[in-house]
């Protein structure tokens, strides 16, 4: 009975892709990560490099210079420039709603609090707009100067913090991925926290996880009414800037469900709100939203749901994959099923974008790389 009880957790297991060292535990960084060898973590290192060869010559100039890969907490691959700092456009959009998670966590707001409570300028035309509606792109919120600059026709504003008396649509109906409609998210969260989000973000996450406050910075608008707004969006030089390396910390305490090493910096309930679509597949979207997020779209992380079109989003991928993602391929995946968090930045989409498809290929030769207990390569290509 124990025998047979013991295969049928090995092919569950195998069928998650769980398939590290039976005794493997999970790390956390102390001033660096630690490094290990693939094949200590569950990976067989040639089919690891062979993915790593495939996102290379399906990238742009940057290649795989800044990327990382971490498992178990365990840094097995890290390019040649991991060190590197700038900025990382919309994948600033998760650290945003990370705040609102710990707004919730404080008890200070919920996602059903009404935008124009803290901010009355909203209350005239935009009086239904909940912190939900801004963290799942369904707000209809449009600024001031949000008119098309070019091809640039998702909230382009620089004058996010005064609304437009014209509304996109009416709140929760339509889904659009709007810059300014973020920016004021911002705002809001900054007005119920009574302080700069990057100070809350930076006492509450960055400082326990010892994110390099030498290697990451959090771009703002300066101070509207008394307090400085950073950026929510990424757009207008306002975003997050950080390196490969650090950027990594965050997607490990997500992995970890909001613990560090012990210690709970943001509910786990929360991590598992954020990171679920809460974007309905058949919802219309905007003929003017910089990306389509139906279906597949959470708290300001994109997840491998399924889209308006049927098709999942990282095809190759497990299911509970998810992602914070920005212009220029800046990209971070975590993969609970695999204990693995990559992230891939770059300065080099206007040579090539990185496609879904591209990292659903390149994260189904990660899947092939698993090694079982018999020793044996998992499924995918080398």
């Amino acid at each position: 009975m124990v025998g047979r009880l013991t295969f049928c957790l090995f092919v569950v297991a195998s069928a998650l892709f769980v398939c590290g060292p039976a005794d493997a535990k999970m790390a956390f960084p102390g001033k660096d990560w630690a490094e290990a060898a693939p094949e200590s973590q569950g990976i067989d290192s040639k089919r690891l490099a062979a993915a790593v060869r495939y996102l290379a010559e399906n990238s742009g100039p940057d290649g795989v210079k800044e990327l990382v890969i971490i498992r178990n907490g365990y840094m097995i691959h890290k390019g040649s420039d991991i060190d590197k700092v700038h900025g990382v456009w919309s994948l600033t959009k998760s650290f945003t709603s990370t705040v609102l998670g710990l707004l919730v966590d404080d008890g200070k707001t919920t996602l059903e609090t009404r935008a124009c409570e803290f901010v009355p300028a909203m209350r005239k035309t935009y009086p239904g707009v909940t912190l939900r509606h801004f963290t799942t792109m369904t707000s209809g919120y449009y600024a001031l100067g949000d008119e098309p600059l070019g091809g640039y026709k998702h909230g382009p504003s620089v004058t996010p913090f005064k609304p437009s008396p014209k509304p996109l649509f009416a709140p929760g109906s339509t889904y659009a991925y709007w810059d300014s409609a973020m920016n004021q998210f911002g705002n809001v969260l900054t007005q119920i926290a009574g302080e700069p989000i990057e100070e809350l973000f930076k006492r509450r996450i960055a400082e326990p996880i010892r994110m390099n406050r030498g290697k990451w910075d959090w771009g703002d608008f300066g101070k509207v009414d008394g307090i400085v707004v950073n950026g929510g969006s990424g757009n207008n030089n306002k975003h997050v800037f950080v390196c490969a390396r650090e950027l990594a910390r965050f997607g490990h305490l997500f992995l970890n469900r909001g613990k560090w090493n012990g210690k709970q910096l943001i509910s786990a309930g929360w991590i598992e709100e954020a990171t679920k679509a809460h974007v309905s597949a058949k919802m219309p979207l905007h003929e003017f939203s910089g990306a389509d997020g139906r279906g597949v779209y959470g708290f300001n992380w994109w997840v491998n749901g399924t889209k308006a079109d049927g098709k999942r989003k990282w095809p190759g991928s497990p299911v509970g994959t998810y992602a914070a993602s920005g212009y220029n391929n800046n990209d971070m995946f975590i993969i609970p099923e695999w204990n693995m968090i990559i992230v891939r930045l770059g300065l080099d989409e206007g040579k090539l974008k990185i496609t879904d498809q591209t990292y659903g290929t390149f994260l189904e030769k990660i899947g092939g790389s698993m090694i079982d207990s018999s020793g044996k390569s998992g499924r995918g290509e080398s």
